[in-house]
C-alpha cells in the first residue's frame, strides 16, 4: 500500500562561494580568480552536509571529503569545468571509491582504476566529492530501499526523486552542487530530471565513451551524461565531452549556446506508444509545451508511434535478463555476493525471465526492430514531444521494491512507459521542466525526442523553452 509522509521542501542555496551560480557560471569566476577552487569544494561539502540528512543522495561509504582533502590536480586542472564540485553515480568506477550499485547484495571494494566514462568527465575539470545513490543496479525509476532510506526529492521530502540518479538529481535540484553525473538505461537520466525540475539529457548511443559493463549487454541501451538545473550546463558538459572523445560516425555537436532560428515540425504524443495514458496534469503539461512552442512559430502536430504491441514485455522480458545476468556474474562484483539479497524488484525481474527465458532470441530480434518503426515516425519531423512519464511524481512508498512484485511491475508499467524506447533505438532525447508545477508544487517534465545524432537540435530547442519560460528555482519557491 502507498505510504505518504507529508514533509517540506529543502535546499541548500545560501551566500557562499557557489551562489546561484549554474556550473558554467562557477566555472566562469573560478576563471577569473573572484573565487577559489578549493572554497567554492569547501563550500560545497557544506551545502550537501546541510541537507544530506534530509535527502539522503549521498553514498555512506563515500565520505564527502573537506576542502583541504580535495587532489590539487582536481582543483587545479583546465576544462569547461574545471574547480566545478560534483558527485559520480555509484554505478561506476572512481578510483579509490567502491561502487556499490545500490546494492546490499555484496560489500564493495575500492575501484582501482576510474571507467572509461569516468575519465572523461574529469576531463572537463570537475573536483569530485563523492558518490551519488541509485536504486539496486539502475533497475527501479525511484531510489528507494528494502532496509535503508529512500533518497528524498528536495522539492518536497514526501515524494520520489526519481531513479535511477536520483541522488544526483536530489543533490543538483536542492543546489549541493550544480551538475552531476547520471546514466540512463530506461529513463534514468530523465525520470530523475522530470521528477526534480531539472534538465536530463539521454545521449545517443555511442555519443560518449562507453563503460565496460554496457559494452557486454546483449543490447546495450546505457548511455551516460549528467543532471544540470540549466541547459547551457548540460550543453557544455557535451561540448567538454567532445574535446576529450568523439565519435567519428556520429555528427559533432559542438558547444550550443541558444536556440536556433530554424523553425522546425515537430510531432506530440499524449499516451504513450503502447497505449498508457498520461494523467490530467502531464496531458497539460504537453499541451502547454504544444502552446509554446507555436507561438515560437515551429509546427506542431499529432503524431503516432506504431511500435510493436509487444514492445513492453520484450523490454520487461530484457530487464530480466539483466537481473538474471546480475545475479549469475554477481561474484565479480565482490566474493560475497549473494543473489538471495538482491531487492524484491531485482528478484522479480529474475523470476520473471526465468518463465520465459526461451523468448529471449525473439525478444532481441524484435527490439532491435524497433528502429524501423522509430525512424518510420519521423518521416518530415524533426523532433517529437512527448511526456517523460504517465503521471505525475509518486509519494515515497507507491514504488519501493518492497512492494509485491506483481502490484510493484504493474505500477512501474503505468508509470514509465515513454523513456524505455529511446534506449532501445539509441536515440537521443532530453527531459525539460514545464512551466506550470504540479498543485502541490512538485515539477513535471516534458521530453523531446529525435533521430540519432540530433542533440543540437534537442538542446536548441530546450534553450528556447528556458528563455521563453525560465525553469522554477526551488529557492524561489
Amino acid at each position: 500500500m502507498t505510504t505518504f509522509e507529508e514533509r517540506t521542501r529543502v535546499h541548500a542555496f545560501r551566500d557562499d562561494a557557489l551562489g546561484e551560480h549554474d556550473a558554467v557560471g562557477l566555472a566562469a569566476a573560478i576563471r577569473r580568480g573572484e573565487i577559489g577552487a578549493a572554497e567554492v569544494a569547501r563550500d560545497a561539502a557544506e551545502r550537501v552536509r546541510a541537507v544530506e540528512a534530509q535527502l539522503n543522495a549521498v553514498q555512506a561509504y563515500a565520505d564527502i571529503p573537506a576542502y583541504v582533502d580535495v587532489p590539487a590536480a582536481a582543483t587545479g586542472a583546465g576544462g569547461a569545468f574545471a574547480g566545478v564540485p560534483t558527485f559520480v553515480k555509484d554505478n561506476t568506477d572512481y578510483r579509490g571509491l567502491p561502487t556499490g550499485h545500490g546494492s546490499a547484495a555484496f560489500a564493495p571494494r575500492a575501484a582501482r582504476r576510474h571507467a572509461p566514462f569516468a575519465q572523461q568527465f574529469l576531463s572537463s575539470g570537475v573536483t569530485v566529492l563523492g558518490k551519488t545513490r541509485l536504486p539496486e543496479f539502475g533497475f527501479s525509476p525511484t531510489t528507494e530501499y528494502e532496509g535503508a532510506e529512500p533518497v528524498r526529492n528536495p522539492w518536497n521530502t514526501g515524494y520520489s526523486a526519481g531513479g535511477s540518479s536520483g541522488g544526483s538529481a536530489a543533490l543538483v535540484a536542492a543546489g549541493a552542487v550544480p551538475i552531476a553525473h547520471a546514466n540512463d538505461g530506461g529513463g534514468s537520466i530523465r525520470i530523475p530530471a522530470a521528477c526534480c525540475g531539472l534538465v536530463g539529457l539521454k545521449p545517443t548511443h555511442g555519443r560518449v565513451v562507453a563503460n565496460a559493463q554496457s559494452r557486454q549487454l546483449p543490447l546495450d541501451i546505457v548511455s551516460d551524461g549528467v543532471v544540470s538545473r540549466s541547459v547551457r550546463d548540460t550543453a557544455a558538459f557535451l561540448a567538454a565531452a567532445e574535446t576529450y572523445w568523439r565519435n567519428p560516425k556520429l555528427p559533432p555537436v559542438g558547444l550550443v549556446e541558444g536556440p536556433s532560428e530554424r523553425r522546425l515540425r515537430i510531432g506530440f504524443l499524449l499516451d504513450s506508444p503502447n497505449g498508457v495514458h498520461a494523467d490530467a496534469a502531464t496531458r497539460a503539461a504537453v499541451t502547454e509545451t504544444v502552446a509554446t512552442l507555436e507561438r515560437l512559430g515551429h509546427t506542431v502536430e499529432p503524431v503516432e508511434l506504431a511500435v510493436d504491441p509487444r514492445f513492453t514485455d520484450d523490454f520487461l522480458t530484457y530487464w530480466g535478463l539483466l537481473s538474471f545476468l546480475l545475479g549469475v556474474t554477481g561474484r565479480t562484483l565482490g566474493a560475497d555476493f549473494d543473489r538471495r539479497r538482491m531487492d524484491g524488484l531485482s528478484r522479480g525481474l529474475r523470476d520473471a525471465y526465468l518463465d520465459n527465458w526461451r523468448r529471449t532470441p525473439g525478444v532481441l530480434r524484435r527490439l532491435k526492430r524497433t528502429r524501423e518503426a522509430y525512424a518510420a515516425a519521423f518521416r518530415g519531423l524533426d523532433l517529437v514531444l512527448s511526456p517523460v512519464l504517465a503521471h505525475t511524481t509518486p509519494p515515497i512508498g507507491h514504488l519501493s521494491p518492497t512492494v509485491p512484485y506483481p502490484t510493484l511491475i504493474e505500477r512501474i508499467l503505468a508509470y514509465v512507459a515513454f523513456t524505455p524506447l529511446n534506449n532501445v533505438v539509441g536515440t537521443p532525447s532530453i527531459s525539460v521542466p514545464a512551466p506550470s508545477p504540479t498543485e502541490d508544487g512538485l515539477p513535471i517534465g516534458v521530453m523531446f525526442s529525435g533521430r540519432p545524432g540530433s542533440e543540437r537540435t534537442l538542446l536548441e530547442v530546450a534553450f528556447a523553452l528556458e528563455a521563453e519560460h525560465p525553469f522554477r528555482r526551488i529557492q524561489d519557491s
